[in-house]
């Protein structure tokens, strides 16, 4: 079977390093650390989410030692993960309004490729929890949101680079009405991204499929 290279555009957060505010909530919102399009991304949900990255750190390194240094390599972890949690929000609110959607077998397809690239299973959910932040359970879901974004961007008639992508992006942010909860920043909608966040960069890798869909 004839197959060609997928470029997978990953969309990651170069974090500029801030302290957490004193607030201790958003008063029009108890209790959440963000509302998107209305429904609250709750604090222990972010906490959720933080714990299952610390989980699969400790369980990948031998000692306390190693683990200490993966902690304190990802400081900003909170933070990155509730941009993480807000922007695949984003970007599946702009790909629904473009008509884009992926399926289960093109995340398998992109999963399998990425697999044989980086030496299998283990090996690329290591290489994703280490490099950004995504615990293994999440790693089906990061894919799907790296292809939601790649197709938006060629739906457009663009790549993720280009400004119409971001634009797409930034109609999402505003029809969505991100609010954060000040402890955790502010939300940037014209740059889809924390206003303490430097402009989302991008990861190229890539991963061969087939001509297929399901």
């Amino acid at each position: 079977m004839h197959r060609r290279r997928r470029t997978a555009l990953l969309l990651s957060a170069a974090i500029a390093a801030a302290p957490l505010l004193t607030a201790c909530g958003n008063d029009a919102h108890p209790g959440a650390a963000a509302v998107v399009g209305g429904q609250r991304i709750t604090v222990a949900q972010l906490e959720n989410r933080v714990n299952e990255v610390r989980e699969a750190q400790r369980a990948a390194v031998a000692d306390e030692a190693q683990y200490a240094q993966a902690v304190a390599g990802t400081g900003t972890l909170t933070r990155d993960t509730l941009h993480n949690m807000v922007l695949d929000q984003v970007v599946h609110r702009a790909a629904q309004e473009a008509g884009v959607t992926v399926s289960r077998y093109e995340v398998q397809q992109m999963r399998a490729g990425l697999e044989q690239q980086t030496g299998g299973a283990k090996a690329l959910e290591t290489a994703w929890l280490q490099q950004y932040g995504i615990a293994p359970a999440r790693l089906d879901d990061n894919l799907r949101f790296q292809l939601e974004a790649q197709k938006l961007a060629a739906k457009v008639g663009t790549d993720t680079g280009d400004p119409a992508f971001w634009n797409a992006l930034a109609k999402a942010s505003k029809d969505l009405g991100v609010d954060l909860n000040p402890r955790y920043g502010t939300w940037d909608a014209q740059k889809s991204s924390r206003a303490d966040t430097k402009m989302p960069w991008l990861r190229e890798v890539t991963a061969p499929e087939t001509g297929q869909t399901a």
